[in-house]
């Protein structure tokens, strides 16, 4: 089973460059999309084009913000929208589908805000979400996937020293997040595979950072541990363009 993750920075826009070419080369099981920035009828008319899979939206209140999709193959047993928790649920940020083995959890993590104005809600959401996942894992293994805003150790961005608690994505209470999801038993299933790989996933559309590979790795499959030794291959698509950010894959032997 191959599942594919992929902030696309507006799906309106990302539908007019090569992503259904990219799509069609990656052939997924299993898409997950986050930063949709469209409402539900949006999305699905966005991606008409895209055929044989069962489709799941989950739009922001607010138009034109955040927003999910999950778009699958294989027919979910079931699938549920947000974590249930009030103060997060108006933003389209969580989708989660079951199937046999494992749940699936399509995230878009809220950003910290460039004057780190978000950061205490950051926090707060980073507790209740893990929380969220632990009581998903209660009944079979997990698999959460998409846009975490957070780089987590100094090899997974360009400049590190300088963006260090002056910049979302990069603040020891994002970072400190990361770990106690990590410290709970998840598996961040690229770096498990190539422990010193530098690989970024997003890169800022100002100062030509993507041609500098000036980035960033923030976005992540994380898995139940039980799914590790399933894991095949955490590939980053570096090469496809579209959006700020690239795809990333999980290959699973299920």
């Amino acid at each position: 089973m191959k599942i594919i993750s992929w902030n696309v920075n507006g799906i309106r826009a990302a539908v007019k460059k090569d992503f259904f070419k990219s799509i069609k080369s990656m052939d997924p099981d299993i898409l997950c999309l986050q930063e949709t920035k469209a409402q539900d009828d949006e999305v699905e008319e966005a991606l008409a084009p895209l055929k044989g899979y069962h489709a799941i939206y989950n739009s922001a209140d607010k138009k034109g913000y955040s927003g999910t999709a999950l778009l699958s193959k294989p027919e979910p047993l079931g699938t549920t929208l947000d974590m249930g928790v009030a103060e997060h649920d108006a933003e389209g940020r969580i989708q989660c589908s079951e199937y046999q083995d494992f749940h699936l959890v399509n995230v878009y993590v809220p950003n910290s805000g460039q004057q780190l104005d978000r950061l205490d809600y950051r926090q707060q959401w980073d507790a209740d979400f893990l929380s969220y996942l632990k009581n998903l894992e209660k009944s079979k293994p997990v698999i959460a996937c998409g846009d975490f805003n957070v780089a987590h150790r100094p090899i997974d961005l360009k400049n590190d020293k300088s963006n260090y608690n002056k910049t979302a994505g990069y603040t020891q209470v994002e970072i400190d997040g990361m770990d106690r999801l990590l410290g709970s038993g998840f598996v961040d299933s690229f770096r498990n595979l190539h422990p010193g790989e530098v690989a970024y996933t997003y890169w800022s559309y100002r100062f030509k950072a993507r041609e500098r590979n000036t980035g960033w790795r923030i976005d992540y499959f994380l898995v139940s541990p039980q799914l590790t030794e399933k894991i095949k291959a955490a590939p980053i698509y570096s090469d496809i363009m579209g959006s700020d950010h690239c795809p990333i894959g999980l290959e699973l032997d299920i």
